[in-house]
């Protein structure tokens, strides 16, 4: 369900919000008595907004949908030192202790207590989204530096998934106190689905499906997929997706379309998508990307990633810019939660890899088709016919490939996947500061080691000296 999003002043929340690790983890200060209508408002947006922005400048790199031409060491996987993006860690922390905030006071509050579930959801989803990038993280203390500790430990992505408050228990709490609620009192500040709690809960039964698939290699999911699929109470169609849509006109339009045009031109279209879409004949191609200037009909041109800007002369007008979407018509850009698309291919994986009883052919082109409709392209006739001809040979390439086109932008999605499946191939990038290796997960942030030293040592140590090719546990 989309909602246009219009200004919103948060005074008292700018002034709360911190920016390193210590402040962003316990700072109860400030003022504060803000809202839950308020604060809900503000934590989806900001979040959706600098995710979206994240996933164009970095989860966009690492994916290998754009290649950056200069500023480029991430892009070289360089990857503790981010540049125009890249760090994500606060974007994560700031948004979820002010969704604790909401929380407590919906569990404390009576009047509040129709906030409960959609706050669960949300610590749920943006949990999922940092333990998915870093491994281990601080959680369970994470978030409540007022009355216990400043440095918190870090816990184990297993018990971030499977524990007690963890991800998969905090999504089925969450649809629980929506089910339960019995008060008069409106969902208000919800700018995904406009206080529609039942659409909540088939957000919640989405997001179960992507846990549970992303921990399928390291758990029995069976019996718990099986038992949402059976029930059908997730998000099927996108008119249920949690997105919101930018706007063409600031402030709400998407990043790129206000930062000056040295920086969106500094993204060019990889040649990895290049190939990809132009293997499928895909048509999306001319809504993601542009023509490259020298093009005498229509040619769009990548470039491989990584490339070392100090020792390579490129010209711009060779390489395709990334479409108008992401700056002249942003009033037609999404800012991504969970969508049709995207449980249709994890359902079609799960049933590829006999999970669940459905057809996987059946889900694949579901999937596809809602992917051309999210992206505001007409479906070839023939395209699932040809190129993109279901084929049980190369099914899971085909339902992972198809979910990373769609991917694009959305955070670091499209990345996170290709570490959990290997599809689709990326490839080397040009001049790599990581031996060649493809990185497998976000070094935790300069600032731990100073403000949260002795846990940060430990967890350092368990990832053999916070190394971006050690993998999570879900990966191992």
């Amino acid at each position: 369900m989309k909602n246009y999003i219009y200004l919103f002043i948060f005074t008292i929340l700018i002034a709360g919000c911190a920016k390193d690790f210590e402040d962003i983890n316990t700072n109860p200060n400030a003022p504060v008595d803000v809202q839950p209508a308020l604060l809900l408002r503000q934590v989806i947006y900001d979040y959706a907004e600098q995710m979206s922005y994240e996933g164009f400048v970095a989860g966009n790199l690492l994916g290998q949908h754009l290649t950056a031409l200069d500023f480029n060491l991430f892009d070289r996987h360089a990857l503790n030192s981010p540049q125009l993006g890249g760090n994500p860690w606060a974007i994560f922390y700031t948004n979820l202790r002010d969704n604790e905030i909401i929380l407590k006071k919906s569990q404390e509050i009576e009047t509040f207590a129709v906030y409960e579930g959609p706050s669960l959801i949300l610590k749920a989803y943006m949990t999922m989204g940092l333990t998915d990038l870093f491994g281990d993280v601080p959680y369970s203390e994470a978030f409540t530096g007022n009355t216990n500790t400043v440095t918190p430990k870090y816990d184990l992505q297993k018990d971030i998934y499977l524990a007690q408050g963890g991800i998969l228990d905090n999504l089925q709490k969450g649809i629980e106190a929506i089910q339960k609620y019995s008060g008069t009192f409106a969902l208000e500040g919800d700018i995904l689905y406009d206080g529609n709690l039942e659409y909540w809960i088939r957000f919640a039964n989405s997001l179960r499906i992507k846990a549970l698939m992303r921990i399928s290699a390291k758990q029995d999911i069976t019996t718990q997929l099986q038992a949402i699929v059976t029930e059908g109470n997730y998000i099927t169609t996108n008119t249920e997706n949690a997105v919101f849509e930018f706007t063409d006109a600031e402030p709400n339009n998407f990043r790129l379309a206000r930062l000056r045009a040295g920086d969106f031109n500094n993204f060019v279209m990889s040649e990895t998508i290049e190939d990809i879409l132009t293997r499928l004949n895909d048509p999306r191609v001319s809504v993601l990307f542009r023509p490259f200037e020298n093009a005498t009909d229509n040619q769009y041109n990548g470039l491989i990633n990584g490339i070392d800007a100090s020792q390579t002369t490129i010209s711009l007008s060779n390489y395709s810019l990334a479409g108008k979407i992401f700056r002249e018509n942003t009033g037609d850009l999404d800012a991504n939660y969970m969508t049709a698309w995207e449980t249709s291919f994890l359902l079609a994986e799960a049933a590829l890899k006999g999970f669940i009883t459905k057809d996987a052919k059946t889900l694949y082109e579901t999937g596809v088709t809602q992917a051309f409709e999210y992206w505001q392209t007409t479906l070839p006739n023939a395209y699932l016919n040809t190129t993109a001809a279901y084929d049980n040979t190369i099914a899971l390439e085909q339902i992972i490939t198809q979910k990373w086109i769609a991917n694009t932008i959305n955070g670091y999605e499209g990345w996170i996947e290709y570490r959990r499946t290997g599809y689709p191939a990326l490839q080397p990038v040009g001049a790599s500061l990581n031996n060649g290796i493809i990185p497998i997960r976000l070094p935790y942030p300069a600032e731990e080691a100073t403000l949260n030293t002795t846990n940060y040592t430990t967890a350092a140590q368990t990832t053999n000296a916070n190394s971006i090719n050690f993998p999570v546990w879900w990966n191992q």
